[in-house]
């Protein structure tokens, strides 16, 4: 008898109960359902992992309401009673997720550039672009830069930060960087 593979989004959601709250019988109707493609699956993984890090060294309830790919890049928008501690490393994950997809291809996962494809806007590996399409040219000192809110005592601030996809974090950009305009 031939199994039927299952969908990754539903091992993801199975995985991670704490975050999706699947039913038995269909965890694919869960809110936070990843809407992407197959090339994120490794970077939804490890962010879903640091939340739940994150959770079970401060507690608090979470529950993902959507995740999924925006201009090129993947949201993820969530909801849940957490202190600030934790709800400052929930963003990082999710932020170091988000910065991860710009720069990833949403097919295969392999390195990726930003696209515009027939007025839409995708991250590619080259292999996935259209043969005739080249990448969105990048201001030079701006790439994989991106601006990130974290938590201050006060609430919120936005910081420009330099994804490293290699080590997986980011370097904070301070304005006086090339490529970089004081706002």
């Amino acid at each position: 008898m031939e199994h039927p593979v299952k969908d990754w989004r539903i091992a993801l959601i199975e995985a991670h109960p704490r975050l999706f709250h699947p039913t038995q019988a269909h965890p694919e109707r869960v809110k936070g359902y990843p809407a992407c493609g197959d090339g994120w699956r490794d970077l939804l993984g490890r962010a879903c992992a640091r939340i739940e890090a994150a959770l079970a060294d401060g507690g608090g309830s979470f529950t993902a309401w959507q995740i999924k790919e925006k201009f090129a890049a993947l949201r993820f928008y969530w909801g849940g009673q957490v202190s600030p501690e934790v709800r400052l490393r929930i963003e990082e994950a999710i932020a170091l997720a988000e910065a991860r997809s710009a720069c990833t291809c949403e097919t295969c996962g392999e390195p990726g550039r930003l696209y515009q494809v027939s007025g839409w806007y995708t991250t590619v590996c080259r292999a996935h672009a259209p043969a005739d399409v080249e990448p969105v040219p990048l201001k030079p000192g701006c790439e994989n830069v991106h601006v990130v809110r974290i938590a201050t005592p006060d609430g919120f601030r936005r910081v420009r930060r330099r994804y490293d996809r290699a080590a997986d974090s980011f370097v904070d950009v301070g304005p006086a960087s090339p490529g970089i305009e004081e706002e």
